[in-house]
């Protein structure tokens, strides 16, 4: 049997992801939100889970040390790694958006200073519309960024968008659409085929 090393990604959606794997009828018996272990086998040891930040997933997949991981698109397009994004698991859904205290003239040419926690993604989306876009990089409390100046517009996820309301800002262009997906590292996908894709059948089998 080969042996599959999946690393799922801690946070808001972990549970729903587990949830979905014992459905597909993948468990890991040692596996419990306290517990300070890093790594999981799941029943029939055919699964080792390691269990990482979100945004570390598709660093360990891209560079093999794990072959399948479950991490949100936000952590894939801001980390622009070399692997295959296989499927979309439709958990924690959101977007990237825009959003600004003013009214902004984003035409091709202009520039603007954007505050964001995925500079990457706000870099390329800026670029693509052939405006000049300075980056300041935040980790948090994004939305305060325009409230003192320090920026013009932010680039930030939302779901429902009243914490950009809240705090006066209006979403001023759409992004991009974000949900949890599960990627593989490109050599295992073609060393590992059958079990990859067997894996890929269980949880299809029971999205649908």
């Amino acid at each position: 049997m080969t042996q599959l090393t999946l690393a799922l990604a801690k946070g808001r959606t972990a549970k729903d992801t587990l949830k979905v794997l014992k459905k597909a009828n993948i468990t890991f018996p040692d596996f419990h939100k306290e517990s300070r272990k890093l790594v999981f086998y799941s029943e029939d040891h055919s699964i080792k889970m390691i269990y990482v930040k979100a945004v570390d997933v598709t660093t360990y997949v891209e560079q093999g040390a794990a072959d399948i991981g479950i991490v949100g698109r936000d952590n894939i397009l801001e980390a622009n790694a070399d692997i295959y994004e296989l499927l979309d698991l439709k958990l924690g859904i959101c977007r990237f958006v825009v959003a600004s205290l003013k009214a902004l003239s984003l035409v091709k040419g202009s520039s603007v200073k954007v505050a964001a926690k995925y500079t990457h993604v706000a870099k390329k989306h800026f670029e693509k519309k052939g405006i000049h876009a300075e980056t300041i990089k935040l980790n948090g409390s994004v939305e305060l960024a325009p409230i003192i100046d320090m920026a013009d517009c932010i680039l930030d996820i939302v779901e429902t968008g009243s914490t950009i309301k809240e705090n006066g800002l209006t979403i001023i262009d759409e992004v991009e659409p974000i949900s949890t997906r599960l990627i593989a590292n490109k050599a295992s996908f073609a060393t590992k085929t059958a079990a990859v894709q067997n894996f890929v059948e269980q949880i299809k089998d029971v999205l649908e």
